[in-house]
């Protein structure tokens, strides 16, 4: 007689947070992933303002940073026990453009207790459609999804979970109110020279999004989110926003006169100071894109970051297809690529306790350093892995942020020849240790495979010190292949320079 199979064991809950310092608030969410199924655990959200703290040399004053720094704190007491490989901080806009970020970057992580990345544009764009397209289930319509940030605002255009156009624009609710409202005077000039300016930001992408058209637009952020409670509770419209509710409300905007003046119903004190400039992006937006109604997401780059992460915790990291697809852009010798990253990672396997390596994450960038190492040579042979890591570090790359796409850059440049120290004085502190070791290896296999014979050379053993190193080849190997034992010569030097000490036999 069979018996029924056990119920399968079900795992344990795990819990991930995802926070997003925006130019105007920061925001984290907490999830808590039982059984398969995301429980939303927490949501907090403060208005920082950010961007409001750039100058005019655009420098995060001292007092807006002491804001910021206050709230990372709070939010840090909330992540205390969650394991940093579930956690993601991401900083958008204004640390993409403040000249001392970097600095600002030291203390804030301190102060959160965790690394922060700053993401490029596309990378944001990319990431709040993935939150907008999460929320609102299994639709695979055409959709245009839209986020007005404090100082940028990103377009979208896709199908499923998958976007296909996108562009982050230089307007944002902060940037424009200051630009165009700095005073808090609402006249019908500064609202024309408002309008005009957005649409002077629209007028290179507007003809790309009519022709690609779509079936639903969607808005997905506070801005949006506030204007729309303000045109439905004033009765404007019924059903998220439409053009004539925009209109309706600029006119209340003229009427009232002055920001301070704004009795809108629906419309907090706190979101009252940015308002009038993420109402005339969003007017602008509509008219340039002819958009007649747009619903409101809850989703947005909160959520999309809490899905990426999973992903990458599932092995379905969207960081790897970028990094096929800029190999694939590129022509790279994938057989050749593939050789070396399992070279490498024959080598990590020797040395990753020794060197205090953590193993999956550093096969993980050993095999992309791997794929694009010869990503230069479309270009020119001729110092092909400067070109490589330009590429890297400046291509739009889904999944990576600015500081991941720099240690990309710092592995492509020193695959071979003089180390360059400056490379790796741009990595963020807690990659620097593993990027430098990444690179010895990723040099040791790159070197080993200088023949591209498609038959592997016999693994050698390696044996590490902290900043030392021992290669010993099979008995009468080196003497049969002069040109390696060169190459080591050579590389051995390199090394020296670099602080590593090559020995081999």
């Amino acid at each position: 007689m069979n018996q029924p199979s056990p119920p399968a064991a079900k795992r344990p809950p795990q819990t991930f947070a995802a926070i997003d310092l925006g130019s105007n608030s920061f925001h984290m969410i907490v999830c808590r992933l039982n059984d398969g199924e995301l429980q939303v655990e927490d949501k907090l959200r403060e208005m920082v303002r950010l961007g409001a703290g750039l100058d005019a040399q655009r420098f995060l004053d001292e007092e807006t940073q002491e804001r910021a720094l206050a709230c990372l704190e709070r939010f840090g007491q909330r992540i205390e026990g969650i394991h940093p490989s579930r956690v993601r901080a991401v900083g958008t806009n204004t640390l993409r453009t403040a000249r001392n970020a970097s600095e600002f970057l030291g203390r804030a992580e301190q102060a959160l207790g965790q690394p922060i990345e700053i993401i490029a544009g596309t990378e944001e764009a990319r990431l709040i459609y993935l939150g907008v397209a999460h929320s609102t289930g299994a639709d695979t319509s055409r959709r245009f999804v839209m986020d007005i940030g404090g100082g940028s605002t990103e377009l979208i255009i896709g199908e499923g979970f998958e976007p296909q156009y996108m562009q982050s624009l230089y307007m944002g609710c902060v940037s424009f109110t200051r630009a165009h409202f700095g005073e808090g005077r609402i006249t019908a000039k500064a609202v024309k020279r408002a309008e005009l300016a957005a649409l002077v930001e629209l007028e290179p992408v507007q003809q790309v999004y009519r022709s690609l058209g779509w079936e639903r637009a969607l808005g997905a952020s506070g801005t949006i989110r506030a204007i729309r409670t303000v045109v439905q509770a004033e009765g404007w419209c019924k059903e998220g926003i439409t053009l004539k509710a925009l209109k309706a409300l600029r006119e209340a905007m003229l009427a009232a006169g002055h920001i301070d003046k704004l009795q809108l119903k629906g419309l907090s004190a706190e979101r009252a100071p940015v308002f009038p400039g993420g109402v005339m992006v969003l007017l602008a937006t509509f008219k340039a894109l002819g958009i007649g109604q747009m619903q409101v997401s809850d989703g947005a780059l909160r959520e999309g970051l809490i899905h990426d992460l999973l992903g990458r915790v599932s092995h379905e990291d969207v960081r790897a297809r970028a990094v096929a697809n800029l190999a694939k852009r590129y022509h790279v010798d994938t057989a050749h690529a593939e050789r070396v990253a399992e070279t490498a990672g024959g080598l990590l396997d020797q040395v990753a306790e020794a060197w205090k390596l953590e193993r999956e994450e550093s096969r993980q960038w050993l095999a992309w350093g791997a794929q694009l190492h010869e990503i230069g040579l479309d270009i020119a042979h001729s110092g092909y892995h400067k070109h490589g890591a330009y590429i890297a570090e400046f291509a739009d790359l889904a999944g990576f942020s600015r500081q991941e796409q720099l240690v990309l850059a710092c592995l492509i440049r020193n695959h071979r020849r003089k180390i360059s120290s400056s490379s790796f004085k741009r990595l963020a502190s807690h990659r620097l240790h593993a990027a430098r070791h990444w690179m010895v290896l990723l040099r040791l296999a790159a070197l080993l495979h200088r023949s591209r014979s498609p038959e592997a050379p016999p693994e050698p053993q390696l044996k590490a010190g902290e900043e030392k190193l021992k290669l010993r080849f099979a008995e009468g190997w080196l003497d049969a292949h002069q040109l390696t034992r060169t190459d080591l010569e050579l590389e051995a030097g390199y090394l020296q320079a670099a602080g590593f000490g090559l020995k081999f036999a």
